[in-house]
């Protein structure tokens, strides 16, 4: 499948424009669309602020062409750094927790970028520290910081909101996204903003996750299998904006395994844990539109699909939730 229809220049003119797809789990009369963020040339979402952070720094002189772009991640944002700093000849170091991945840090490899791991107890923050001594002692380095650089969030506004504007035809009823960064959710939620300002917006986590603080709420920080999404630390989720969204959703990992299969079997969806938490919040939002419950300014809510759950056959996603979760 392609959106394009004609030859292109580069892998990077393929980012974007990915798929909307109807999820089937929806209510009746509130449809549920999933943006397909696989489709992208590095299979997920985040291959847009590679290409977008990457030019916009190159063109603001952050970082000289040949220079070193080094950057804290959990693996899909060093694939999406990683496909944009092959074509705009840039060097790529990331740093990844060893508790994610193993197939996100061989693709950075193949990549040709450098993987550097640091201990899981040292959490994100660690990754972050040790980016940014590494920027230190390199020649010519920057740590682009999906974490706190604003032109994260600014890529989803600038490709992604208007996408989905555009596909339904500026229909937004509500938006619903899990947040690791935050910068998916603002962005997109920025973008329809100017045009529908009272949809209703969403933010998803996985359980154990403590973005909960930001809203006032003591939650139970403890550890989740679900990747990409959640943190343990609201200090460095600099781009969340809690004035943004309308509710926070907090979804259990059992709940997240059992929609991985359901989203496979039944709908023949093969994406991972974080689009699972976000399609189950999704059809919540949808029942509360359909119920009354939730005022939203259309019948429609609108989902990411971050990534293909074929990045974490290796932890066992689509075995019995014990073994997930061993």
């Amino acid at each position: 499948m392609t959106t394009h229809g004609e030859p292109l220049d580069s892998v990077l003119d393929t980012v974007g424009e990915t798929p909307l797809v109807a999820v089937h789990a929806a209510p009746d009369d509130v449809p549920i669309y999933a943006k397909l963020e696989s489709f992208n040339p590095g299979a997920s979402v985040k291959d847009r602020i590679g290409k977008y952070m990457l030019e916009a720094m190159l063109e603001r002189g952050d970082v000289a062409p040949g220079g070193t772009v080094v950057e804290p991640t959990a693996g899909n944002t060093g694939i999406g750094f990683a496909v944009a700093a092959g074509e705009l000849e840039l060097d790529a170091v990331f740093v990844v927790p060893e508790r994610f991945s193993v197939e996100k840090q061989q693709l950075m490899d193949a990549l040709g970028a450098t993987v550097v791991n640091t201990p899981t107890e040292d959490g994100m923050q660690g990754a972050i520290d040790r980016a940014h001594q590494l920027a230190e002692e390199l020649e010519d380095a920057v740590v682009p910081q999906q974490f706190s650089n604003p032109l994260n969030a600014q890529a989803h506004a600038a490709t992604t909101g208007p996408e989905i504007m555009q596909a339904l035809d500026e229909e937004v009823g509500a938006i619903v996204a899990g947040c690791g960064t935050g910068g998916t959710l603002m962005g997109i939620t920025k973008a329809v903003r100017e045009e529908i300002p009272d949809v209703h917006v969403v933010a998803v986590e996985p359980e154990g996750s403590t973005f909960g603080e930001l809203f006032g709420r003591d939650p139970d920080e403890d550890e989740y299998k679900t990747e990409g999404i959640g943190t343990h630390d609201v200090a460095t989720n600099d781009l969340f904006e809690p004035d943004l969204v309308d509710d926070l959703l907090t979804i259990d990992d059992r709940s997240i395994h059992a929609e991985m299969r359901r989203l496979a079997t039944e709908e023949g969806h093969l994406v991972a844990s974080s689009a699972a938490a976000n399609s189950l919040a999704a059809q919540h939002v949808a029942e509360g539109i359909a119920d009354g419950t939730i005022d939203a300014p259309y019948d429609t809510v609108v989902t990411v699909f971050p990534d293909s759950s074929e990045r974490y056959l290796s932890k066992g996603v689509y075995r019995s939730f014990e073994e997930w979760q061993g």
